[in-house]
């Protein structure tokens, strides 16, 4: 007999009926994705795929193009991926240095040591902290390991994924752990995964405003059971 779904896995079959099958994401390399999520502020994808494909078409994306390109055109093409521009370029120009300096150049081969050192190179770049570390390990198929939308953190444990805890870190290590105990340590899964409860976040299950009456999983829901006074079942 095949083996029953887990919880996780039939929530998220649910969330794919409702939102459609997840795009690839991109970019997947992972010195490529740290330049891409300084590209947009506040962060979106669509913030940040403006940014890096102007950066792409009119600068190039190399450490060498990078550095060599003057900051104040570096945060002119910021400009069109949101705030603090300036800001943002001078990030790009440490991204840039620091993979050229101290990682000679290529990045992807510090990302074949062990998972320990790949987490703390990666968390040497500005603005990467466990979250973005763990999906640059998924996206780029590092290793497949459970990593949660930073931004919609609070939309696993919501769902009975995970505890909300005292503070951010300790409620995705939460998230991340539920996670990695309902799915097969696949790419692939996890993955999915990932892009749908960020997809979920962003279209209904809103950090201040959350759509209860338009969500399909509400009625597998603790969240909804304690703010609406309903069960779960």
């Amino acid at each position: 007999m095949p083996q029953a779904k887990s919880r996780l896995a039939r929530v998220l079959d649910v969330l794919e009926k409702r939102y459609g099958k997840p795009k690839p994401p991109y970019p997947t390399d992972p010195y490529e994705m740290l330049v891409y999520v300084i590209c947009g502020y506040p962060a979106s994808d669509a913030a940040c795929i403006k940014g890096y494909e102007a950066l792409r078409k009119e600068v190039g994306l190399t450490p060498d193009e990078l550095l060599g390109a003057p900051e104040a055109k570096l945060a002119a093409i910021m400009r069109l991926g949101g705030i603090v521009p300036e800001l943002r370029a001078q990030r790009l120009k440490e991204v840039a240095g620091l993979v050229k300096h101290v990682f000679g150049g290529n990045l992807r081969a510090t990302m074949k040591k062990p998972l320990p050192e790949v987490r703390k190179a990666l968390k040497q770049f500005p603005t990467i902290g466990d979250p973005g570390a763990d999906k640059i390990i998924l996206f780029s198929g590092i290793a497949p390991i459970a990593a949660v939308p930073s931004n919609c953190a609070h939309v696993p444990t919501r769902l009975g994924f995970g505890e909300e805890k005292k503070n951010y870190a300790a409620s995705y290590k939460s998230s991340q752990e539920a996670i990695r105990a309902e799915l097969p340590p696949e790419r692939a899964s996890l993955l999915r995964a990932y892009l749908l409860l960020k997809e979920h976040g962003h279209q209904t299950c809103k950090s201040n405003r959350p759509r209860c009456e338009e969500c399909v999983v509400s009625a597998d829901c603790p969240y909804y059971a304690k703010t609406r006074g309903k069960s779960t079942h």
